[in-house]
């Protein structure tokens, strides 16, 4: 048997300690790191509370009659719209603070020829980069935690408080209604008073292997907002006819109590509704509208793809961001920040179009969402490849 060495320096454990601290300087920030981080994240935030003082100040002075002529108190309007108002806008607008950030520190480092000293010092372009992503990965998640789950909460208040107050007050009556309550169940209602939660003119149909096999009527329906579980419904003056074959059977009831898979929450759109609900709600909803044939929730499911999208435009603007501030111009901070920010506004003027398509024209939602930040992806790539490295 022949003994093989392993050479000097390439053992497996060297190999491994080796490999951690490689993986260790590419992960752990640097005091450079910490320093651009820094700067970008109070820059954003700096930025944040300019952009909110002012549209407060100007919100408040634009329905100042509105809230005058309800008789809604001072603490309604601060408590329920305005502390919901803040974070709602600042989630609505995060790519556009990012960006703006991105540029006005950025082209601040490179007129100071800081950004030429780096590079000077052996930095690369990628590497440049990697303080800028790690801040926008910061963004991005406490983005995507508000949108997805804090936010929705407090607009439950806001929407609310802006229906009652500042917008019409919300329908509370709908005509012929007609949804799949569950598969092969289809539910028709005449007409539904949601304030007494009432309706008459009902009929349910049970289909089987694309057959009908029974229809029942009843003069009138109402939702037992008492009972212990959801989808209670009392029906009167009920007809049921059970269809076996070539026979026909049937039976009538004054009065009958069951379960039937809806509520009259899903017989209306609140305003903005699909604001007020978490993603994991948002998901559910889209899927039982989805079953039971309704139409009209593409801004549900606008709503439910941009909860993703709008995170990943923070890495794409601070891409394009550090790609036009990088280097050192006769024009100084002005032209990069002009150009940025006609790119930022015409990211969100291009995701406000598409969305609007998505709602009044079929438009696939999903793609709708995404086709903004797959425009702006090629424009970042083209101009990091642009950017000396």
């Amino acid at each position: 048997m022949t003994a093989h060495s392993t050479p000097r320096g390439t053992s497996p454990v060297k190999r491994v300690t080796r490999l951690i601290g490689q993986l260790k300087d590419y992960v752990v920030p640097k005091k450079l790191d910490w320093y651009i981080i820094k700067k970008f994240l109070t820059t954003y935030v700096f930025l944040i509370a300019i952009v909110i003082l002012i549209a407060i100040i100007f919100d408040y002075n634009e329905k100042i009659d509105k809230f005058t002529k309800s008789h809604v108190s001072a603490d309604k309007v601060i408590f329920d719209y305005f502390l919901n108002f803040i974070p709602y806008f600042i989630n609505l607008f995060s790519p556009l603070f990012v960006f703006i950030s991105v540029i006005l520190f950025t082209t601040k480092l490179a007129s100071g020829s800081e950004i030429v000293a780096m590079k000077a010092a052996g930095m690369s372009f990628r590497r440049l980069l990697r303080p800028y992503m790690f801040s926008a990965a910061l963004i991005a998640v406490t983005t995507f935690i508000l949108g997805a789950y804090v936010i929705p909460r407090g607009n439950v208040a806001r929407v609310n408080f802006e229906n009652a107050y500042i917008k019409k007050k919300p329908i509370t009556q709908a005509d012929n209604i007609q949804m799949q309550t569950d598969t092969g169940v289809v539910a028709y209602i005449t007409r539904f008073n949601n304030e007494t939660k009432s309706g008459y003119g009902f009929s349910l149909d049970k289909f089987e292997d694309r057959k009908l096999v029974s229809h029942l009527t009843a003069q009138s329906i109402q939702y037992d907002t008492l009972a212990d579980r959801r989808y209670s419904w009392t029906l009167r003056n009920v007809r049921i006819r059970t269809l076996k074959g070539m026979r026909e059977e049937i039976s009538t009831h004054t009065t009958l109590d069951t379960i039937i898979m809806m509520e009259p929450a899903d017989f209306f759109y609140v305003k903005n509704q699909q604001e007020t609900l978490t993603l994991p709600e948002l998901a559910e909803f889209i899927d039982k509208q989805k079953l039971r044939g309704v139409k009209g929730i593409n801004t549900f499911e606008v709503e439910y793809h941009k909860r993703f999208a709008t995170p990943f435009a923070a890495f794409i603007l601070t891409l394009i961001g550090v790609s036009l501030s990088s280097q050192k111009r006769k024009g100084g901070m002005g032209m990069a920040l002009g150009a940025g920010l006609a790119l930022s506004f015409g990211y969100i003027m291009f995701q406000t179009v598409s969305a609007t398509f998505s709602t009044n024209a079929g438009f696939p939602p999903a793609l709708a969402v995404w086709i903004p930040n797959i425009v702006f992806s090629i424009i970042a790539f083209v101009l990091y490849k642009r950017t000396p490295q």
